[in-house]
Formats: C-alpha cells, sequence, structure tokens
C-alpha cells in the first residue's frame, strides 16, 4: 500500500510539474508573442521608411515647383520651354515670373524665391546687379534685335502715315540721308515714341543706345542728335517695361514702340527693321556697339548684342531641377527660331567662375562654346 501510495504520489507530482511547465511554455509563448510583433513592426517601419523619404521629397518637389524669372520680352518663349521641359522630365513648373530683366535681377537679389533667371542682359546675371547671389556665368542662347515696333492705330494719321513712308524709303536706300530723314521725324514732336525704363528693362537702355548709334550714323557723329531732339520735344513716353507699353500702341495712345522684334512679333505688330549697325543684333559688330553707352544711377553700360542668357542664382531653390532644365534649354535652343530669336550654334558661356560639371560637359559635348568673361 505504502508503494502504491508513493506510486500515486509520484504520478501525481510529476503530473504537477508537466502542468507547471505547461503553463510556463505557455506563459514564454504568450510573452514572446508581442515581442515578435514589436521587432516585426519595427522592422515593418524601418522597411517603410525608405519609401517615405522617396514620398516626401516627391511631395516636397510637388510643393516647391521649379521657379523661373524671365524677361518679360521672352516670356511666351520661357514657357514654351518649361512646358517641353515638364513633358518630358515630369519636373513641376511654376508659371513664369516675368519683368524687366533688370527689376526681375533686383526681386532674386532681395530674397524672392527663383531656380533659373533668363535674361535679356548678359550684365543683369552678374554682381551689378544680382549682388552676391550671382552664379557669375551664363549661357547665351539666341540673339534678337531692336525694332520700332507700330500697331494698325498708329498708321490712322497723316504724322505717322509719313514716318513710315521715310523708314521705308530709308530701308529700300540705305541712304544715310533717307535714314537722318526718318529719324529726325520720328523724334521730332509729332508722334508719342514709347521706351520703357532704363532702370528696370533693358529695352529701354536699349533704345536710347540705338538712338545714340543712330545719331553717329546718320547726323554727322553727333551721338546725341536723336536723343536730344527727343528729350527735348518731350515726345517719349515710359513704363515699367515694353511689354507694358504694348496696349498703349495698340490703343493709338503712343504710335512708335522700341521693342525687341521677337516681341513685335509674338504680338502681332508692324514694326520697322533697323540696319545691323544700329539695332544691336550683330554679335560681330560687338566693338561698334561698345562705342555707345548710358550712364544712370547703376552705372555705366556700354552698348553691346542683345543675347539672351540663362544663369541659375546662388539662392536656387531646387538646384537639380535647375540644372536639368539648363541642360534642357541648351539641347533644344534651336525652337527659339520659331519666335523671331536667332538661336547661337553652339550656345556661347560666359564665365567668371567655372560653372558645375553638368554644364562643363555640354562644353565638352560642344554644345557649348567658352566665350569669355561675364559682363
Amino acid at each position: 500500500m505504502k508503494t502504491q501510495r508513493r506510486g500515486v504520489s509520484t504520478i501525481a507530482v510529476v503530473s504537477v510539474v508537466v502542468v507547471v511547465v505547461a503553463i510556463l511554455i505557455a506563459a514564454l509563448v504568450v510573452y514572446s508573442a508581442p515581442a515578435k510583433t514589436t521587432t516585426s513592426s519595427t522592422s515593418t517601419a524601418t522597411s517603410a521608411s525608405r519609401p517615405t523619404s522617396s514620398v516626401t521629397s516627391t511631395s516636397s518637389s510637388k510643393e516647391a515647383p521649379l521657379i523661373t524669372y524671365s524677361a518679360d520680352a521672352y516670356a511666351t518663349e520661357v514657357t514654351s520651354l518649361l512646358n517641353g521641359f515638364s513633358s518630358s522630365t515630369g519636373v513641376q513648373v511654376a508659371p513664369v515670373k516675368s519683368g524687366g530683366s533688370t527689376a526681375d535681377a533686383s526681386a532674386i537679389k532681395a530674397g524672392a524665391p527663383d531656380d533659373v533667371f533668363v535674361s535679356a542682359s548678359l550684365t543683369a546675371t552678374s554682381t551689378q546687379y544680382l549682388g552676391n547671389l550671382t552664379a557669375n556665368w551664363a549661357i547665351g542662347l539666341a540673339t534678337d534685335q531692336l525694332v520700332v515696333a507700330y500697331s494698325n492705330s498708329t498708321a490712322q494719321t497723316a504724322a505717322t502715315t509719313s514716318i513710315i513712308g521715310l523708314a521705308n524709303t530709308a530701308i529700300k536706300s540705305n541712304a544715310t540721308s533717307d535714314w537722318n530723314d526718318f529719324f529726325t521725324a520720328l523724334v521730332g514732336g509729332t508722334v508719342k515714341v514709347g521706351i520703357s525704363a532704363p532702370a528696370q528693362d533693358p529695352a529701354g537702355l536699349r533704345a536710347w543706345l540705338v538712338l545714340e548709334a543712330a545719331g553717329y550714323l546718320y547726323s554727322g557723329g553727333n551721338q546725341q542728335a536723336y536723343v536730344s531732339a527727343l528729350l527735348s520735344d518731350q515726345a517719349n513716353s515710359t513704363a515699367a517695361s515694353a511689354a507694358v507699353l504694348v496696349a498703349p500702341l495698340q490703343a493709338g495712345n503712343i504710335q512708335f514702340l522700341f521693342t525687341y522684334k521677337s516681341a513685335a512679333i509674338s504680338n502681332h505688330l508692324n514694326y520697322i527693321g533697323l540696319d545691323s549697325h544700329a539695332n544691336l543684333g550683330t554679335p560681330s559688330l560687338s566693338s561698334f556697339y561698345s562705342q555707345f553707352s548710358y550712364t544712370d544711377s547703376a552705372g555705366v553700360t556700354k552698348g553691346a548684342p542683345i543675347v539672351i542668357c540663362v544663369t541659375i542664382p546662388l539662392s536656387v531653390v531646387n538646384p537639380a531641377e535647375a540644372l536639368q532644365f539648363v541642360q534642357y534649354v541648351v539641347q533644344n535652343a534651336k525652337s527659339l527660331s520659331t519666335f523671331g530669336l536667332v538661336p547661337l550654334t553652339p550656345a556661347l558661356l560666359y564665365q567668371n567662375t567655372p560653372p558645375p560639371a553638368a554644364i562643363q560637359q555640354l562644353v565638352t559635348q560642344g554644345l557649348i562654346a567658352d566665350n569669355g568673361a561675364l559682363p
């Protein structure tokens, strides 16, 4: 019996031990399950953080599309390039911010967010206007020329009809006396001539340079002949940019407007083409143009060929996308010919400091040629 009791006791003890072990195992399983879940959760979170970073970057890109400042005379051309760039790359672009090139430069210098600056003036991309935000390099894409534009409203008076007739005669003969007759009539006070503010818009500054060159060419070497006459007759009207003066021209409030040939074409204006020695449109005449100058609070600006250029200010918000766009513009500059511009082939690099490697690569590929220092 004792032996039996001992066997029962032993069995009972073993049973108790088994139950305890089972409970412990169950407890371990319950305890370890959250641990595994926690580890799995941590692993999942870590794994998910990588795509999230990418998504954040994309989201950030959506919140900060490419910001482009452009000379207002070329806003249409730049918009076309931006649309093509966005379609081919998927990069989002903001609507072009446009104004006179020097006014654009002032806005950028004052801290306005920006990525790319397309200017009608190389000088506007330099330290003179961008200050310490200049990249100290710019790429010349195309040339343009200054013309004297007029609208259908212009040709409705005897005075304007006479001046247009004198222009047509001068264009046909290219005689000094005929050009003198045209310019003398233009600045004589019988019509209003639109010239944008030189301090804000290079088109206005260039208009005065054109009048200086014309005086030198057609008025016995007197650079101030037509300038002085226009000022004394108070026959000029001004505005922040040549683009702003298009509406008054079309309404007949002014009769003529100094503007770019491409702007006249895009605005469906009639225009009087000037001789290459006066229109600032021929790069090979750079030395001749430099004889003439305009002085204002920003300093002395010498005459130079009209070159539409692009740069990336140091305040760039989206540096990678900005470089992509500049590369795209250089590779597609030929499309600018559809707007009346003359693309530069190859494009010209003006630099005081070396540009980024991506730009240097375009030089190596022959798409850009070094053209000396930035003014």
